[in-house]
């Protein structure tokens, strides 16, 4: 079974986290139901940027991004060339090692 490394993120999980994922799953699935809150403004539809991560390890072993995630990527803050919207990386049979960016471009924090 797939392992996801969260690394440390001051709010969201400041100890890291290293946790099992199921292949099918997407990266902020795994973090939510782990305790880790990443912003999903949209609930999941790929319609924003605030669940961008940065694929630091893995990356590869992801599906590639569409034609919609690659233009939401384009609004998020601190863009990279392994980020990835949370909601739509799909975890395959690799381990990950994903960085949560420290700002979001959301105004304001929804506490789903």
């Amino acid at each position: 079974m797939p392992q996801i490394i969260f690394l440390p993120h001051e709010e969201l999980c400041p100890e890291g986290a290293a946790l099992e994922a199921k292949e099918g799953e997407s990266v902020l699935d795994v973090a939510l139901k782990n305790g880790i809150h990443i912003e999903h403004a949209c609930e999941k539809s790929c319609a924003c940027t605030t669940c961008h991560v940065v694929i630091r390890e893995g990356f590869d072993s992801l599906e590639e991004s569409d034609e919609l995630e690659d233009d939401m990527l384009d609004k998020a803050w601190g863009l990279e060339p392994e980020s990835r919207l949370g909601c739509q990386a799909v975890v395959a049979d690799e381990d990950l090692v994903v960085e949560i960016p420290k700002y979001t471009v959301n105004q304001v924090s929804e506490n789903h």
